[in-house]
């Protein structure tokens, strides 16, 4: 029989949901909020630069992108960050089929030289986007989950990480604003990231993809702490995409920038075993890493829905104050935990969301934190949203 060592991961969350709900139909029209795929107009821009460039899908695109892009995404990372010429595109940049193709391939490349004879531990928040764990296991690394919970400001405590399980670490996985909890990593955060990856010799993943989905005063960007810290980008890398700034989730185009020495090993790699992005793709990532209006006019629909879930929810599921990311994390232990409430929403509701137990790996005692949770995504319009949780509020209501 078969056998591998993808068989100890869980199945997809998605997947799971599918069984949980299988056969089920739901108590009202179906609103989805499993799924963190916007829902918002995409630019107005995408349809004329896509025909105009159609020929261009007849050649093969190079690993490492065109000129254009990579220029128009160091000027981008300059323009939110703040960091001056710190990113060179000729450099420090790869164009991506996405970040959660990126995601996965960087263990490859980052966890390739085992440390001695210990095994190599990927590093992780938990709860943690599942890509990061298929990726130390294909990587041959021993995924490592680190809580994120409401103690820990539902970003890890980095300084709560064993000495001897950073001595054997090939990569550290952070996301901010958090998947699922909407936490923003501090500059000050990301500097002792970026330390303890310098001082153990380890490549720090910045996950970055909901950067622009925020309220109030930007998130801050690893590659701050890099300018504030000097040393250029050693050890860290870090990952953005169209799918969440400009509602692009099926153009699938992101991109890498880095440490120089992580990405011209990373180019190789993609040189031969990973996809590129097409000419028209890149040319219509050019226009959006260059425009902020469509990414202002999205950012006020989920600012309108933050402040619209602040006011309905304040109170009830332990939440206070949403201000970034694209997920409400709600905590019904009340209700029977995450599960069950999954159900009854579908059930009773016809809100599908996702039980947080899916999206959480084992807690320190063997417990699973996650599971009073369920994770609810705000990628409808403000209406929709309403409605959604004036259901779940009404279904909930003792």
């Amino acid at each position: 029989m078969f056998a591998s060592r993808f068989d100890s991961l869980p199945p997809s969350p998605f997947a799971r949901l599918d069984t949980l709900l299988a056969g089920i139909e739901p108590g009202a029209d179906p609103i989805v909020m499993s799924v963190g795929q916007p829902g918002h107009p995409m630019p107005a821009f995408v349809g004329d630069i896509l025909a105009a460039n159609l020929q261009g899908f007849t050649r093969y695109p190079p690993a490492l992108g065109t000129e254009a892009l990579r220029a128009a995404i160091a000027a981008w990372i300059a323009r939110r960050y703040g960091t001056g010429d710190l990113v060179d595109p000729a450099r420090h940049i790869l164009p991506v089929c996405g970040t959660r193709e990126a995601l996965f391939t960087i263990a490859l490349v980052a966890v390739a030289e085992p440390k001695g004879n210990m095994r190599p531990a990927a590093l992780m928040p938990n709860p943690f986007y599942q890509t990061y764990a298929t990726a130390a296991v294909a990587a041959g690394a021993e995924p490592v989950y680190l809580p994120a919970t409401a103690a820990t400001g539902h970003l890890p405590d980095l300084d709560a990480v064993p000495v001897d399980v950073l001595r054997r670490t090939g990569i550290l996985y952070i996301c901010s604003p958090a998947n699922p909890q909407g936490s923003v990593a501090s500059l000050a955060y990301w500097v002792r990231a970026v330390e303890l990856a310098r001082e153990h010799g380890f490549t720090l993943v910045a996950d970055e993809c909901y950067s622009e989905l925020y309220d109030g005063l930007a998130p801050p960007g690893v590659v701050e702490a890099a300018a504030r810290l000097g040393g250029g980008l050693a050890n860290i890398v870090f990952v953005n995409s169209l799918s969440k700034r400009s509602n692009l989730a099926g153009l699938r185009s992101g991109f890498c920038a880095g440490d120089e020495a992580f990405i011209s090993s990373y180019l190789k790699f993609r040189n031969i075993a990973a996809p590129q992005l097409a000419f028209p793709i890149q040319a219509v990532s050019v226009e959006a890493w260059s425009d902020e209006a469509h990414v202002e006019t999205s950012r006020a629909l989920y600012r309108a829905k933050y402040r619209l879930a602040s006011d309905l929810l304040a109170g009830r599921f332990g939440v206070t104050d949403v201000r970034a990311g694209m997920f409400l994390w709600l905590d019904m232990s009340a209700h029977g935990g995450g599960e069950e409430a999954a159900r009854r929403l579908w059930t009773e509701a016809g809100v599908r969301v996702v039980p947080g137990a899916y999206i959480t790996g084992p807690a320190p005692d063997g417990g699973n934190a996650g599971a009073p949770y369920i994770r609810v995504a705000l990628v409808h319009d403000l209406a929709t949203t309403e409605t959604a949780l004036a259901r779940l509020i009404d279904l909930f209501k003792t």
